[in-house]
């Protein structure tokens, strides 16, 4: 079983054509539609749905109420270790590019989670850069058990791994896996992954399906927005979410849709990806996936994620740093730049002010 064979099935799709020949009818059924196959989810993803937004905005923010209510979901990341041994062009932390490597002692984790966790949040997400000799699994599964005293959910953003790798921190109490496939169209993810263990397009696509089958409780999916077109990179990023759902029911699956942002090494996105590219691609996927989680991070600007807030999104990040230790040393290189900067307090002003509530924890294993 792989997710890769529902990739095959669109290997010479043409989605210009298939563009083309949508219709404002169309469009209009699919929005009165109760349930959405993946053809009218890609319809909605065309350039003819963008006239039809405020409708799929309408629709979206009752779903996402009816499904979640009105409630934002906050947590924030932690990087652990940013040595790399990959050559991702569009990345601050690939091997090429100079900055001070380094990753946190066991006093140093624990550091930096008193600082997270004084703000009340209870969900954490740890992130290392690709390299098994300087962050192994065992370093991460230490670093996870220092965390569960100070954080009821430990999610992580690291290397793709073996399933019963995945299954031994899943037992340390990690129990939610992101991974970005980065880009889902395979001759650009060769053309992106130059060198390094990240050029194994398989083994990066399936990692989410392994973390499912060794009992991970959440998975969430995406494509960098920027690397390849984006309504293609979209649609395959709800096949997946859909494939995830579908074949692992006790899952919680969702989705990011992260833009580039700038970073050491300057690579320049290849597609513009607009706000209201954006807004368009986490509409229809609302539609289609109505109980499918939407993650926004800092990566968007404040205003932006503020509206967001009423049309789709589940969960966001808050105090938000992309450096190692940052929050305790202020002289670390970051991934990329942040663009909200706001903090934990600041976020849930801004949501109690739209009438939501910021929820820092809704989960506890025992």
């Amino acid at each position: 079983m792989s997710f890769y064979g529902e990739l095959q099935r669109y290997e010479n799709f043409d989605f210009e054509l298939f563009f083309k020949q949508v219709t404002d009818a169309g469009i209009k059924r699919i929005i009165a539609q109760h349930r959405l196959n993946e053809r009218d989810y890609l319809a909605l993803l065309s350039p003819r749905a963008e006239n039809f937004l405020e409708e799929m905005a309408q629709k979206a923010h009752r779903l996402t109420v009816q499904h979640f209510g009105r409630v934002i979901f906050l947590f924030t990341p932690m990087y652990l270790a940013n040595y790399c041994v990959n050559q991702c062009v569009y990345c601050g932390f690939q091997v090429h590019n100079r900055l001070e490597r380094k990753k946190l002692s066991p006093a140093e984790v624990e550091k930096e989670a008193k600082i997270i966790a004084a703000t009340g949040l209870k969900h954490i997400l740890i992130l290392t850069g690709e390299s098994r000799q300087e962050s192994p699994v065992s370093y991460i599964r230490d670093c996870v058990e220092v965390l569960k005293k100070y954080f009821t959910s430990v999610s992580i953003e690291i290397y793709p791994l073996e399933e019963d790798e995945y299954a031994e921190l899943i037992a340390a109490g990690v129990d939610g896996l992101t991974m970005y496939q980065e880009v889902y169209n395979e001759e650009v993810y060769a053309e992106l992954h130059p060198g390094g263990p990240k050029r194994n397009y398989r083994f990066r696509l399936d990692a989410p399906e392994r973390a499912c089958r060794a009992g991970v409780r959440t998975v969430n999916v995406g494509a960098l927005l920027g690397l390849h077109d984006w309504r293609s990179e979209a649609f395959f990023t709800g096949l997946h979410a859909d494939y995830l759902q579908k074949n692992f029911t006790d899952v919680e699956v969702s989705i990011s849709p992260p833009r580039m942002r700038p970073h050491l090494g300057g690579f320049q996105p290849r597609v513009e990806v607009s706000d209201q590219n954006l807004v368009q691609y986490l509409l229809a996927f609302r539609l289609f996936m109505p109980r499918g989680g939407i993650t926004v991070s800092t990566r968007e600007r404040a205003e932006l994620r503020d509206h967001l807030v009423r049309l789709g999104a589940t969960k966001m990040s808050a105090g938000s740093c992309t450096a190692v230790g940052g929050r305790s040393d202020q002289e670390s290189t970051g991934q990329f730049e942040i663009s909200d900067e706001r903090n934990v307090v600041e976020m849930a002003d801004m949501l109690y002010s739209v009438g939501y509530q910021p929820v820092y924890k809704d989960w506890q294993s025992f």
